[in-house]
């Protein structure tokens, strides 16, 4: 199991995306700012149930649309602006809206505040923001830094597959093996899933003892 993730690792390196797996690993949740968080925050509302590719064309144009996401504060003042320029370069009403929601959150309850709730209870703490859901708390809360993975299909039926029937579970145990933590299991599998259309046969097909 543990030589499949190598195999997956090493094909996503080879594809020019070990620079992701550098910035999965260098997260630290202690370190997070309000900027990053708020980055980090906008960029899963807009992902959510789009290819990342899409989002990943737009989101420069975005973020400066919003601040460069400097604060919440600077947002809030600015919403109108905010979301008059920022529907140009990404005509989706509710989600710049749910942004603006975001921010409005942050603005009053105060970041130092929020990231203390989520300390203490990081899935529960992110549903307090639109567009985050069950799964997308989980992106949000692997993005900021916090140690789980994200239930998505491909994590899902990647961990049926190997017998597991939960991901959380299955990343853990190859964490444990390889020594990479938890965030970055998932994003080798999750990005070697978006790389090949026929990932479980792939990682099948090849005799890798256990």
């Amino acid at each position: 199991m543990e030589k499949k993730y190598q195999f997956a690792k090493q094909i996503i390196c080879d594809e020019g995306y070990e620079e992701e797996i550098m910035w999965q690993s260098s997260l630290n949740f202690e370190q997070i700012n309000e900027n990053f968080f708020i980055k980090e925050l906008a960029w899963v509302i807009l992902s959510s149930g789009m290819k990342e590719q899409i989002i990943r064309g737009k989101f420069m144009k975005i973020s400066e649309c919003f601040f460069n996401w400097k604060s919440a504060s600077k947002i809030v003042k600015n919403k109108k602006d905010c979301f008059r320029r920022a529907i140009t370069v990404f005509n989706n009403p509710r989600k710049i809206s749910a942004i603006i929601k975001s921010a409005e959150i942050i603005d009053k309850k105060g970041f130092e505040k929020i990231k203390e709730m989520i300390k203490n209870n990081p899935i529960d703490s992110l549903l307090i923001f639109p567009f985050i859901g069950n799964t997308t708390a989980y992106h949000l809360a692997k993005n900021i830094g916090i140690c789980v993975a994200k239930p998505d299909r491909h994590l899902v039926r990647i961990a049926n597959k190997e017998g597991f029937k939960d991901v959380q579970e299955f990343c853990q145990k190859i964490s444990e093996l390889s020594g990479d933590s938890i965030p970055v299991v998932d994003i080798v599998f999750w990005r070697f899933a978006n790389l090949h259309n026929d990932y479980l046969n792939v990682l099948s097909s090849i005799n890798f003892s256990q």
